[in-house]
């Protein structure tokens, strides 16, 4: 059996990085949903989702090798507002995760824990994933500028002028 310390204590790390990401992820969508960039929203409240799944995988790995699971962000939600700035704090997080989910599968495999070593493994390619497309969207924005978030304002304006009307909007 795995050292279950030091994995439990890892799974428990990562459980309160992936809720910080949650609760960040999720400000970012109710902030562009505000502002009418539907598309960046739904980038953003995906990526909550996504992140929540990886909660799940954690708490059940820390269930198996008998732990206690710990619910506690690693940090606050910051407040940012402008969707440039969000998307690079994003890319930002994201690479930080990569490095974080990389040290933790190394130290996952050198207490013989190869199933915990594989989670951050999966978790490594999920936030690549994230972090490719949080750049492609700061790629987006730098080469097309504001017009790129106009063309997804004017895009929810087309969709809710083409609403009956007394239709409730449905973000």
């Amino acid at each position: 059996m795995p050292k279950r310390e030091k994995s439990i204590e890892l799974l428990n790390q990562a459980i309160g990085e992936e809720l910080s990401a949650v609760q960040q992820y999720m400000y970012f969508h109710f902030h562009c949903d505000d502002q009418g960039y539907d598309m960046l929203a739904g980038i953003f409240k995906k990526t909550a989702i996504e992140e929540m799944i990886h909660i799940e995988h954690l708490a059940d790995r820390i269930l198996f090798l008998k732990g206690e699971i710990e619910m506690e962000a690693t940090s606050k939600v910051q407040k940012i507002n402008t969707v440039k700035e969000m998307l690079d704090f994003s890319a930002s997080e994201e690479n930080k995760a990569i490095v974080m989910y990389n040290d933790f599968a190394n130290q996952s495999a050198a207490n013989a824990d190869s199933v915990t070593k594989k989670i951050f493994e999966g978790l490594v390619a999920d936030e690549e994933r994230h972090y490719d497309q949080f750049d492609n969207e700061v790629d987006n924005l730098e080469k097309f500028g504001d017009r790129y978030l106009a063309l997804q304002s004017i895009e929810r304006g087309k969709g809710i002028s083409a609403m009956p009307p007394g239709h409730p909007q449905i973000g």
